[in-house]
């Protein structure tokens, strides 16, 4: 069988077993793009699934009312009194969720998913109004994330039984392995299926020895295996049913390989005494002890010798995709996590731009944004008391739907602001073209990132008596190399100038809605004071007073030490910054560059 229709063959099962018992399971965190390979596996599922089953699609944006429930705003107007109306969650009980985009979902979301799972009801309190309704669901997760750290959020995942990679193609049409009417049997039987205390701690040791510290995973892998000897025509769990849970729930979650215990050393013949070697005649009290059982007489010939402990390890093992093998092996792999902030600028809540993520109470103004509709929903259990209200003033010809201005509702939103990278480059001596060099190579690595991590770049030069903006806030690669070009090296220090003006710069930056990152490439020496004027003492002094003012602001920040021999004075001026001090007598544009977005993750 090629490695095509064996992935293939494995996608399918996973789609049975989880038709099986979707509830039990939690469901499949489904990693591949949108494509014939996931239409064609989610169309398996279907048609798996009991006829009738509820399939209801969750967008990414959901709101909390559309996905829990709330107020049914026509039906509440029409009746003049608080209608509710179900959530997505609720309608999908006894059936299946699918969670689009699920590697950028929201963590309320998120979190309201994982708590339907684990408590098959959903208990809605909104508008006035309290409803509890059931939710037995599973859930497809359509993970579609690109670089390794996209992935769904880990309060789910670990929810899920299964962690399924799908391939780019998709597999040519074979004979389906199983039929609804299979799977319909095996749902049936499913609650007599037995499982064994011994296949119970086999498949913890597993997950123990493969480095899983949730508790969940092996109880997911027991219900895999019971939905593998179910689907099998079989009421007891055996050694192939947990050797496969292992390889289909384990394996995917293995953060390291089992410890192996070396060998004992054999004793050489030579060096065993003498009295030893003699075969030694049994203890009187231990003669009359009854012999071990003899093997059974019969033996189940489908069943693998061999400890069921080691089985279901090995299991596990052979199911480990190269890439990780070699990561655990290492010692490398990590758990699966969000990703950074910073990579993209620090969140930022306002009322104009951004991603919706809610409402609040407010009236519409600086450019606040009204929500009609919560705002009808807070208004519409009010109608009737207040048209009684205006008939008892004598009002004549109300307004049918009276609004008022505690009924006024704003959009919330939230979006990643800009990150923006300021180099202040310390030119002055001899042995600062080496290292503007050098910041001529981050620069350009940055830049060349900039459309996937959206950051802009400024470059501030400091020699001679002062400091001078070289180059704006820009993402332009070509203006960035024109500006560096050109710029000279030599003359005295000033560092406090050169500090300041960072200050200043990263002041408009935080202005604008970006998020600064100030990275100073000096060796602390500075020599020309504040106000132009030469003498170390003072010039030290300033420096220091301006690098305070950095961190009374709270900017991410890195100072690279570029003398040959880590200086003091740089460290000083780092630690008044608070920020990361990193030497680098013998870096290059690489390290530079990696250094600049560790300080930018690390805020």
């Amino acid at each position: 069988m090629s490695d095509e229709a064996s992935a293939a063959a494995s996608a399918d099962l996973v789609a049975a077993l989880f038709a099986v018992d979707p509830v039990g399971l939690g469901g499949v965190a489904l990693r591949s793009a949108a494509g014939p390979a996931r239409d064609r596996w989610l169309a398996t599922l279907n048609g798996l699934l009991p006829a009738n089953t509820p399939w209801r699609r969750v967008p990414l944006h959901v709101n909390d009312d559309r996905l829990l429930g709330g107020l049914d705003l026509a039906a509440t107007l029409q009746a003049g009194r608080p209608v509710a109306q179900r959530g997505l969650l609720a309608e999908a009980d006894g059936g299946v969720v699918l969670l689009a985009m699920a590697e950028r979902l929201g963590a309320s979301t998120a979190a309201a998913v994982a708590s339907a799972i684990d408590t098959q009801a959903l208990v809605a309190e909104r508008h006035g109004i309290g409803s509890r309704s059931a939710s037995r669901i599973g859930v497809v997760a359509l993970d579609e994330g690109i670089a390794d750290d996209e992935h769904l959020p880990a309060r789910l995942r670990e929810r899920l039984a299964f962690h399924l990679t799908l391939p780019p193609t998709a597999a040519p049409d074979e004979a389906a392995l199983f039929t609804r009417d299979d799977v319909a049997a095996a749902r049936d039987r499913f609650a007599a299926v037995r499982i064994d205390g011994r296949v119970v701690e086999s498949l913890c040791g597993a997950a123990l020895a493969l480095g899983i510290d949730s508790v969940r995973a092996p109880l997911l892998a027991c219900r895999a295996a019971r939905a593998a000897a179910a689907l099998d025509g079989r009421d007891a769990v055996d050694a192939r049913d947990a050797s496969l849970a292992a390889a289909l729930v384990l394996a995917p979650r293995a953060t390291r390989l089992p410890a192996t215990e070396p060998p004992p050393e054999a004793e050489s013949p030579a060096e065993a005494p003498d009295d030893q070697q003699a075969a030694a005649p049994p203890p009187a009290d231990t003669a009359a002890a009854p012999p071990p059982p003899p093997p059974p007489d019969e033996a189940d010939p489908d069943t693998p010798a061999g400890p069921i402990d080691d089985r279901v390890l090995e299991a596990a093992l052979a199911a480990l995709p190269p890439g990780l093998l070699a990561m655990l092996a290492l010692g490398t792999a990590k758990t699966p996590r969000a990703p950074a902030a910073g990579r993209a600028g620090a969140s930022q809540t306002g009322n104009r731009r951004g991603r919706p993520t809610g409402v609040r109470r407010g009236e519409p103004q600086g450019g606040a944004r009204l929500n009609l509709i919560e705002t009808l929903r807070a208004a519409a259990p009010w109608q009737a008391l207040r048209r009684r209200e205006a008939e008892a003033a004598g009002a004549r010809n109300a307004a049918r739907i009276q609004v008022r201005r505690e009924d006024f509702h704003l959009w919330r939103f939230r979006q990643r602001s800009e990150t923006t990278t300021v180099f202040v480059v310390d030119a002055s001596g001899s042995s600062a073209l080496h290292r503007l060099a050098e910041t001529k190579g981050a620069v350009e690595l940055l830049l060349a990132d900039c459309y996937v991590r959206r950051d802009s770049v400024a470059v501030i030069a400091f020699r001679g008596a002062g400091a001078e903006l070289l180059l704006p806030p820009t993402r332009s690669l070509v203006r960035a190399k024109r500006s560096l070009a050109g710029l000279p090296g030599g003359g005295g220090t000033p560092l406090a100038a050169g500090i300041a003006s960072a200050h200043a710069l990263a002041e408009s930056v935080r202005r604008r809605g970006a998020t600064p990152v100030v990275v100073l490439l000096t060796d602390g020496r500075a020599n020309i004071a504040r106000d132009g004027t030469p003498g170390r003492a003072r010039a030290g002094e300033d420096a220091l007073a301006a690098a305070r003012l950095i961190r009374g602001e709270g900017f991410a920040t890195l100072l690279l030490d570029t003398s040959p021999q880590p200086q003091d004075t740089a460290r000083e001026i780092a630690a008044a910054m608070g920020a990361r001090y990193l030497p680098l007598p013998h870096a290059g544009a690489a390290v530079l560059s990696q250094a600049v977005q560790a300080a930018g993750a690390a805020r």
